[in-house]
């Protein structure tokens, strides 16, 4: 497992939860001591022209620090699905988030959809041909959905569950078919001291393997995730680690 980070992720970049003070520190504390860290390059404006309209990138292009940031997290999703493409599992530790980035619009804390550009990159470049993004964010990933939708290959789900068995038996069927790749939107926000209040940490360990098993079952273990929500930074490197715990787990 590697974790692609970048020291300017930890900038306050907008004024949002997302980008406040120290939120990342406890969180690359938590996992450095665990896995090499690797730092990316940024994505360019081609890559964000893959899933995004000129339009969009011209007007997050207005906010220029917000958009060397954002740059930045489209760069480290790229690096980590290459990873993945090459056998080894990555988790993009990166900000800002991007599941509500749609093709001309973006809201709740995003502004590039990082996972869609690393994804629809591959695609275009015929490296991959199906593909299966899971979301475990307590949001649905809106924008994911809106620039897949109708896209033949590419299966969007966000996982529901109004318990905690429940959520995990709704990935559980989730995971099921043929893929070249996984792609996991890795939202720590439905965590019990969050703003979901549902999910334990070891939650997200079964999670984890959940996803892992078939990663490696039926994707010839190419799995990769990048960070969305997750507003308790106090819990949010502990619920990371064990997802990254239960991935490995065979």
């Amino acid at each position: 497992m590697k974790v692609i980070f970048h020291e300017r992720y930890k900038e306050v970049y907008a004024a949002d939860p997302a980008a406040a003070a120290g939120r990342l520190d406890l969180m690359v504390e938590e996992l450095a001591g665990a896995y090499p860290f690797i730092e990316p390059a940024p994505a360019t404006d081609d890559d964000v022209l893959l899933v995004h309209s000129s339009g969009h990138l011209e007007r997050v292009k207005n906010r220029p620090h917000t958009y060397e940031i954002a740059l930045l997290a489209a760069g480290g999703a790229i690096l980590a699905s290459e990873l993945a493409m090459q056998g080894e599992m990555a988790f993009g530790l990166i900000r800002p988030p991007g599941h509500h980035a749609s093709p001309d619009s973006s809201w709740g804390f995003c502004w590039f959809n990082n996972i869609a550009i690393a994804v629809e990159r591959l695609r275009r470049r015929g490296i991959i041909s199906k593909a299966l993004i899971i979301d475990i964010d307590l949001h649905y990933g809106d924008g994911t959905a809106s620039i897949f939708a109708g896209v033949p290959g590419v299966t969007y789900h966000h996982v529901e569950g109004i318990s905690r068995e429940r959520f995990l038996r709704d990935l559980e069927l989730t995971c099921r078919g043929e893929f070249d790749l996984v792609a996991i939107s890795a939202g720590f926000d439905r965590h019990e001291a969050d703003w979901g209040r549902l999910l334990k940490t070891e939650d997200y360990a079964a999670a984890g393997k959940i996803i892992g098993t078939f990663a490696r079952q039926k994707c010839r273990g190419r799995v990769f995730a990048v960070l969305e929500g997750g507003y308790n930074s106090d819990v949010l490197g502990k619920n990371a680690r064990a997802l990254l715990r239960g991935l490995e787990e065979e």
